[in-house]
């Protein structure tokens, strides 16, 4: 585990306890779950003003599940061609710079794979649900959503900004 910017600390209590992230320090943890199920964390470590919306979800499935679950991550995003011009602008951006879409050239560490976005439940690390509506407010002003955000505003016209979201919601 990595952590970009400052201290953080990883915990889900149901399945471990705390890890600690150091920026440029890599930590690992291992968890050892004893049922499948959605298990809720957040950070333990104060990190900044947004601090109390660093939640946390994960999932544990059977082995069976997560082996299909895996073969779907290493897909490419399926493309369409109605939202390629939200592809394009997304290529054209500073996105590609933060952000990875398998069969792209995104390849960015900084923010989220976004390959499978839609099969997300939740945004900005749970702040809100992932909707096409959240997404383009997320894109468009993300201090509306989690003030503080590392993510900048993308300042994109409505046009542009459509054609991304119509792009995203085919990230599945």
């Amino acid at each position: 585990m990595l952590s970009a910017d400052t201290d953080h600390s990883f915990w889900i209590p149901q399945l471990a306890g705390k890890t600690d992230l150091i920026p440029n320090h890599p930590n690992s943890m291992w968890m050892d779950p004893h049922r499948t199920g959605i298990f809720l964390g957040q950070c333990a470590q104060y990190c900044g003003t947004q601090h109390a919306k660093m939640l946390l979800r994960v999932a544990v499935d059977s082995p069976q599940d997560f082996a299909t679950w895996v073969r779907g991550q290493q897909q490419p995003a399926v493309q369409d061609q109605k939202v390629m011009t939200g592809r394009l602008i997304f290529e054209q951006t500073a996105c590609i710079n933060c952000h990875t879409v398998l069969g792209t050239p995104g390849n960015g560490r900084f923010g989220p794979d976004l390959t499978h976005l839609m099969s997300r439940t939740t945004i900005a690390a749970g702040a809100a649900e992932n909707t096409p509506q959240n997404l383009r407010m997320w894109i468009q002003d993300p201090d509306a959503i989690k003030p503080g955000s590392l993510m900048p505003a993308m300042k994109l016209s409505d046009a542009d900004l459509d054609a991304v979201v119509n792009y995203m919601e085919t990230l599945r």
